[in-house]
């Protein structure tokens, strides 16, 4: 069955299909000292200005932070979103850890200002849900999204998220909490 063809849903393949790469500790430390051309040699291809915006440094700090508290944790880290035989690079994407002791783990994903409404979100939302489905310790996925993040509140529609109640991110102020449970069958799967 070709991508095109297969209609269950928002797991289906799209034309924008988002593969992951791995972002290592090393690009994330070139990263905040803003050298791009280094970040983008050991990452293995070309990152832009996105990567270093002063909310990007924010994430690398924090992920390198986590993983040097626990360097198990690193497989569950930020990866960039490529798309494409060239080595596009649309965004970064990731967990915020490994699913906690009720199995539930989070996700975060951005997509760079020039590839957004293009379905390159939702790409990579899909491709977050397929890796939570693959993994057995998890059994929840978490998405917390402001209230007034129009195109995030979107992405997500039609993927099952229900809101389950709202919290407090001293970096993104209100947020409102959504899960959906880690495997829903059988179009969770590859």
């Amino acid at each position: 069955m070709t991508d095109e063809a297969d209609n269950r849903g928002p797991f289906t393949r799209s034309p924008k299909c988002v593969r992951f790469v791995e972002l290592s500790g090393e690009a994330m430390s070139a990263l905040l000292d803003g050298d791009l051309s280094e970040a983008g040699r050991v990452a293995g291809v070309a990152l832009t200005e996105y990567f270093v915006t002063d909310r990007a440094r924010w994430l690398w700090r924090l992920r390198l932070d986590q993983m040097a508290a626990d360097p198990g944790q690193a497989r569950w880290m930020v990866r960039q979103a490529v798309v494409g035989d060239q080595g596009l690079v649309v965004g970064h994407a990731g967990f915020h850890g490994p699913p906690d002791e009720a199995g539930m783990v989070e996700i975060g994903y951005s997509v760079a200002p020039g590839f957004r409404r293009q379905g390159y979100a939702r790409s990579t939302l899909t491709e977050l849900l397929r890796r939570a489905a693959a993994e057995p310790s998890a059994t929840t996925v978490r998405a917390t999204i402001s209230p007034g993040n129009v195109a995030s509140l979107a992405t997500i529609s039609g993927f099952g998220f229900v809101e389950v109640g709202e919290q407090w991110d001293e970096e993104d102020g209100r947020e409102i909490v959504f899960e959906v449970p880690a495997r829903r069958g059988p179009s969770a799967g590859p």
